[in-house]
């Protein structure tokens, strides 16, 4: 029976599902990160205001996403990447992998910031969600407090991915980039 492109990764290309994934993290990301920069702080005791309850809702479907996006690729293996050598592998995974643990890091530590601070949370404004500990514990004050770490972290490992991406698409002129690209893959030769 053919793999369906939708499931799995047809060729060198990644399946659509995973493509999805891929793309709605990049997308609400790409939101996320200008909102937690540029809204007010909150003190201690404050309501936080609309920024805070969108930027809390958008962390809670990256962290729904980045879980659901791991159990699709420890599911489904990842397309042969044609014509790189072993090192370049071994550094994909690798940057993959800070990827995929920096996301989830930055969005655990921000849910335990909440939880010190002692916000409602909830998924969809009806799903309330429980607090991971209790307000104003010294355990969430410390985890909570790596959150603009884990941030920074992050952009660190998005800018390796993002350079290395540009770097196999214009320096090298390989097919690395295009697996990943939201357009129709269509079934081309890789090159040898």
């Amino acid at each position: 029976m053919p793999k369906s492109p939708f499931f799995e990764a047809t060729g060198s290309a990644y399946g659509i599902t995973a493509k999805v994934f891929h793309w709605a993290i990049v997308l609400l990301l790409m939101v996320q990160f200008p909102i937690g920069w540029l809204m007010p702080d909150i003190r201690q005791g404050e309501t936080p205001g609309a920024a805070m309850g969108i930027h809390l809702f958008i962390g809670l479907s990256i962290l729904l996403l980045i879980v659901l996006r791991l159990a699709w690729r420890l599911s489904h293996p990842v397309p042969a990447a044609v014509g790189l050598h072993r090192w370049q592998r071994v550094a994909s995974e690798c940057v993959h992998w800070l990827l995929y643990a920096s996301v989830f890091g930055t969005t655990m530590t921000g849910w335990f910031f909440a939880s010190f601070r002692g916000w409602p949370i909830s998924m969809f404004a009806s799903m309330p969600l429980p607090a991971l500990t209790t307000p104003g514990s010294p355990i969430a004050r410390l985890i909570g407090s790596w959150h603009s770490a884990a941030g920074w972290a992050l952009l660190f490992a998005i800018a390796v991915h993002v350079l290395a991406a540009m770097f196999h698409a214009i320096v090298l002129r390989d097919d690395v980039l295009r697996r990943m690209l939201p357009v129709a893959y269509f079934d081309r030769d890789p090159p040898r």
